[in-house]
């Protein structure tokens, strides 16, 4: 990972990105959920005797958790790469390492919001949010 630091205006400019980016990774972790829920059904259902499509269909459901599993941390390892510190995946939390007054901070960016309008200490997260 990069140690960048961000001006607002280059952390804003990949917000567009950055929003794409967890619309997809969020559509990719429902269908997580979807599948591990329906490989949990499948895996109490069978049997030890399990009729072979029954086999089959676990084996194709856990390959698929596993497929979205490897595309979700690609997408993450793809913001890490850019220097940017994902906080939560689900809401899409990020802060951006910055400057303020001569000290590093963090821009805060939360999927959903148009632009970076607040920072935080690097010793404070989410709640602590102050606008810029």
């Amino acid at each position: 990972m990069e140690n960048d630091q961000f001006t607002l205006d280059e952390a804003n400019g990949l917000v567009p990105w950055l929003e794409e980016t967890f619309q997809r990774l969020e559509l990719g972790r429902q269908e997580y959920v979807s599948l591990q829920e329906r490989l949990k059904n499948l895996l109490q259902e069978s049997t030890g005797d399990a009729p072979s499509n029954d086999v089959e269909e676990i084996t194709e459901t856990k390959a698929s958790v596993a497929r979205l599993a490897r595309q979700i941390e690609d997408g993450v390892e793809e913001i890490l790469d850019r220097g940017i510190i994902v906080r939560t995946v689900d809401t899409g939390l990020v802060d951006f390492p910055s400057q303020r007054e001569g000290r590093e901070v963090y821009l805060c960016w939360i999927r959903g919001e148009e632009r970076i309008d607040f920072w935080h200490e690097t010793d404070h997260g989410f709640a602590h949010r102050q606008p810029l």
